[in-house]
């Protein structure tokens, strides 16, 4: 077992006042913790699936979702990051980018700007590249991703895992933070071929 500060590539590190928001002080290897996120994401999912829709383009709803995901193992769970991380925009511009980003998924949406998969796509990366929370953003990202898809075009939602879990080093992760890291320089192939468009 990997020791809890071993991140796989990609992954955001916590710095130890995140760390002290762990809820559950007996983990202390990574497969501990992935195990309770799991359990996390799988209660959030039941949440997601019950209950009732409303507009999830709103900072409320970004913030409960992840809240939902991640909220029985992390007390931070759900509000925005204080501090600077590896990725994502300035702490202090955290919901203006936010709240850029759900206006814009709103008018691709209403607009038919792009195919369903294609906005997905971008509004996924987006919210990666802002980073809202101390950890948890690519899973959070790749959900609201998927509601995105299922309430504003009716469309189903992307094989992000492929069989495959991208919580471990592996051919698909590899692609997948390849995929993000050619979005942050506006090349958007890697991403769109991932998702399928």
């Amino acid at each position: 077992m990997t020791n809890i500060d071993d991140e796989p590539d990609g992954a955001t590190p916590l710095d130890p006042d995140e760390r002290e928001g762990l809820k559950f002080r007996h983990v202390t290897t990574r497969g501990e913790l992935n195990g309770l996120e799991q359990a996390n994401v799988e209660s959030g999912l039941v949440w997601i699936s019950r209950r009732r829709k409303r507009d999830v383009l709103t900072e409320a709803f970004i913030c409960e979702l992840h809240r939902r995901l991640f909220g029985e193992v992390w007390r931070w769970a759900g509000t925005f990051r204080r501090t600077e991380k590896n990725i994502g925009v300035d702490p202090l511009v955290i919901a203006v980018e936010l709240r850029t980003l759900l206006d814009d998924a709103r008018f691709w949406a209403a607009h038919n700007t792009y195919s369903p998969l294609e906005a997905a796509a971008r509004f996924h990366h987006r919210l990666v590249r802002i980073h809202p929370f101390p950890n948890g953003n690519g899973r959070h990202a790749r959900i609201a991703a998927d509601i995105y898809l299922d309430e504003c075009f009716g469309h189903d939602p992307v094989d992000w895992a492929a069989g495959n879990d991208l919580m471990h080093m592996n051919e698909r992760r590899s692609a997948y933070i390849a995929a993000l890291r050619a979005a942050d320089k506006g090349e958007y192939g890697l991403l769109f071929a991932f998702v399928g468009v």
